[in-house]
């Protein structure tokens, strides 16, 4: 039987083969020992329902549930704010990500203590073309050097604190982004294919394929 994705109904939410999207993006988290708090941002019309709907996973270990804001780094911010003092590194992940493996984490945060901010990525192997509004390619993209973002992005607390306190009216895509622009340098490691964002039914599928053939 397909489990379709309801159009209302937000990805994060949906039950991925027994438990929740958004929190298998957080369990290997949860099983980190030097794990000092986890916040879940979500939109603010969605708190109480989230709160009373996954009571259970929530309390499975330190988790904080927060309003998130409009944008991506608002939301980001408003869960910054509610960060122990005494944390020095912060991970920003996907909450569509459930598919993220231990070692990765783990290769993700060796590498932000050694150069203070890290993110996992994946280098490009198709041929990228820009095309323009009527979809006709007006140029094809050298892939040299080019590589796709995936989360954790791991950073040293007063990176991120200092990047939000610079950014103005300025919106990143991710937090690689938002310290590229405060003069912060990023280092890229290697991450998996199979720590996608879903955002599609096949993007779902996938994700429950990966999991039976795994079994998770």
């Amino acid at each position: 039987m397909a489990a379709l994705l309801h159009p209302s109904m937000k990805k994060p939410f949906l039950d991925l083969e027994g438990q929740p999207v958004w929190y298998r993006a957080i369990t290997p988290f949860l099983k980190r020992s030097d794990l000092a708090q986890v916040v879940v941002a979500v939109s603010p019309e969605d708190q109480s329902w989230f709160v009373d709907q996954f009571r259970m996973e929530l309390a499975s270990g330190p988790i904080r549930v927060v309003a998130g804001g409009a944008e991506r780094a608002d939301t980001v911010e408003a869960g910054l704010r509610e960060i122990s003092g005494t944390v020095e590194l912060v991970a920003v992940h996907d909450a569509a990500r459930p598919l993220i493996d231990p070692a990765t984490i783990e290769t993700v945060v060796q590498a932000a203590l050694r150069t203070g901010a890290a993110i996992p990525a994946t280098a490009i192997a198709s041929t990228i073309k820009r095309v323009d509004a009527a979809m006709r390619i007006t140029e094809t993209v050298s892939r040299t050097g080019l590589w796709a973002a995936q989360t954790p992005q791991i950073a040293r607390r007063d990176w991120l604190e200092e990047a939000f306190a610079k950014r103005g009216t300025f919106q990143p895509t991710d937090e690689a982004q938002l310290l590229e622009q405060a003069g912060f340098p990023v280092e890229v490691v290697a991450g998996l294919a199979s720590n996608f964002k879903i955002t599609t039914q096949d993007d779902f599928d996938l994700a429950r394929a990966f999991l039976a053939a795994n079994r998770q």
